[in-house]
């Protein structure tokens, strides 16, 4: 992305910079969900992988947190981190609906 220019320089309605800018956001988001899929060690919803065919609630029952090292992503490295799901409701007005494997 660091080859990339702008070189409309108007400074009202600059679609060019507009694209480039979503370019860039594309790119970035597109890495770190490579790198999020590439480290779940199984399937779930969209994320199937052929080599894990099963859900695995024991290890994974988490939410993937991915971070950009740099702005630019070539010189980015994607950092990993996890957070715990929160699988009951917060208050009583909704009860618990455990969570199970989407059979259709």
């Amino acid at each position: 992305f660091k080859d990339v220019g702008v070189t409309d320089r108007t400074l009202v309605w600059n679609t060019d910079l507009i694209e480039t800018m979503e370019l860039e956001n594309l790119l970035s988001q597109a890495a770190q969900q490579m790198f999020s899929a590439e480290a779940r060690k199984e399937s779930r919803g969209a994320h199937a992988q052929e080599n894990f065919p099963d859900r695995d609630d024991v290890n994974w029952m988490k939410h993937t947190l991915s971070y950009q090292t740099a702005r630019n992503i070539e010189e980015a490295a994607i950092k990993l981190d996890y957070r715990p799901v929160i699988d009951k409701p917060l208050d009583d007005e909704m009860h618990h609906v455990p969570p199970a494997k989407r059979v259709y």
